[in-house]
């Protein structure tokens, strides 16, 4: 049995982790793919990594399901408003088909360059449209939703555990409702579980529902992907905080509405990062992809290292400070691995250390702490390396045997005196991306970048 502990958001505390089968069923809320995901959009995902990789290190058997959001969100948490998907066809002049394909492909893309966990299903929004309607019909025949001119609601008042989730204050809500709040709706807390399209409404995406053209609310489709790829109740459920109020506590509620189940067992949620003490935005041009710290010398490994030297609850201020000292902490992990190399092979227990750290509910800022203060062996690094998937190993390989003799010609040009013979291989050794530190015991090569 896994000593594994997780932070339950349904209980507001830490559980020790028991699934419910052989195999432990996790749903992540993926991408609205309308737009190319920065690096606070990112973060999310590699905590997910991390939590997928400490289960399997902890000898369980994983089936995760990703969703890609290709239509139905909002560019708000409202019911109302533009679709995300027609304002990013908006923006580039393409059809929203063309925008979706274009940005699962950017973020399918970031996402193995992160090194992060396959899920065992990518899950677009559009391929579960009969299933969305298919779940409408059993929330309408079990007395759960009304129809208004703009589509059928969810009615809150029939779900008694509405609120429990969020812990939610539904009478603060009636009472700071919104001047332009919908008349239509029985309930501030209702929202759209299908919207029907108005006449003359520009939608590309559309799909005919009760005899008129309409699309799913956006918490819909995760309710119907997890219960057609996974079924219900599932173990986890991931995603951020800002899901919990609206997202998370809707998809609840459709699942009981539709199918009368519990939707899942645990729900994890991560924090936020900002930069420079900032909210990521625009208008602050603190928008950072990817690409953008390639061009300053970073590595997507360097930023997932950043990520994973803090808590995946707690808060994160980036700067590119703090990106330099992770990346500089890469190359030290690179380097004692390179002096695994080079000295007689022992054995620890330390991996053992870094998995208890991490199992205390994913705490890899300990792990990392336990990783720092410990002598660890080349398989100690290779586990290490599976856990937290940073390429330590591909990116630590052992030097060529050419390479083993320059330093060793090296060695009998310093102890010649013949210095100028030395500083010449030192700087071949270079090019190589190789520098040599010497000790009491000899040389020890290190990696320089």
């Amino acid at each position: 049995m896994s000593d594994l502990k997780i932070y339950n958001t349904a209980s507001r505390k830490i559980e020790a982790f028991k699934p419910s089968g052989d195999v432990v069923k996790i749903y992540t809320c993926g991408p609205t793919v309308y737009s190319e995901a920065h690096i606070g959009n990112l973060t999310a995902y590699i905590y997910w990594d991390l939590m997928v990789r400490t289960l399997l290190a902890n000898g369980f058997r994983v089936k995760r399901v990703l969703n890609l959001t290709d239509v139905g969100h909002l560019v708000s948490d409202a019911d109302d408003g533009e679709d995300k998907l027609e304002k990013g066809a908006k923006r580039e002049g393409v059809s929203v088909w063309d925008v979706a394909e274009k940005y699962i492909d950017i973020f399918k893309r970031d996402y193995s360059e992160l090194e992060l966990s396959q899920p065992a299903v990518w899950a677009r929004a559009t391929d579960y449209i009969e299933g969305d309607i298919d779940a409408v019909d059993k929330m309408t025949e079990n007395g759960f939703t009304y129809e208004t001119e703009d589509g059928v609601y969810f009615d809150t008042s029939k779900f008694e555990a509405y609120a429990d989730f969020a812990r939610l204050d539904l009478e603060g809500l009636k009472a700071g409702a919104r001047v332009d709040f919908n008349s239509d709706k029985r309930n501030v807390s209702d929202f759209a579980v299908w919207k029907f399209i108005k006449p003359g409404e520009n939608h590309a995406m559309r799909w005919d529902y009760l005899g008129r053209p309409g699309y799913p609310g956006w918490h819909l489709e995760c309710a119907t992907i997890i219960h057609e790829e996974l079924g219900e109740p599932i173990d986890i459920h991931t995603g951020g905080i800002d899901h919990i109020p609206i997202h998370h506590t809707n998809e609840i509620a459709e699942c009981y509405g539709a199918y009368g189940h519990n939707l899942a067992k645990y729900w994890l949620h991560c924090n936020f990062i900002t930069i420079d003490g900032e909210k990521i935005s625009k208008s602050l041009g603190n928008v950072y992809l990817l690409s953008d710290l390639d061009e300053r010398g970073f590595s997507p490994m360097d930023y997932k290292m950043w990520v994973l030297s803090g808590h995946y609850q707690g808060t994160r201020n980036f700067t590119f400070d703090s990106l330099a000292a992770a990346k500089q902490r890469r190359l030290n992990w690179r380097n004692r691995i390179a002096e695994c190399y080079q000295k007689d092979d022992f054995k620890t227990d330390t991996f053992e250390k870094v998995l208890a750290a991490v199992n205390e509910n994913l705490n890899s800022a300990e792990a990392f702490a336990v990783v720092d203060g410990n002598d660890l062996s080349l398989d100690d690094w290779k586990m290490v390396d599976e856990l937290f998937g940073l390429k330590l190993m591909e990116d630590s390989a052992d030097v060529s045997e050419d390479i083993y003799k320059l330093i060793a010609d090296r060695q009998e040009a310093r102890e010649a005196k013949d210095y100028q013979r030395s500083d010449e291989i030192r700087d071949k050794l270079a090019e190589s991306g190789i520098t040599v530190k010497d000790t009491p015991d000899g040389p020890i090569w290190q990696y320089i970048y």
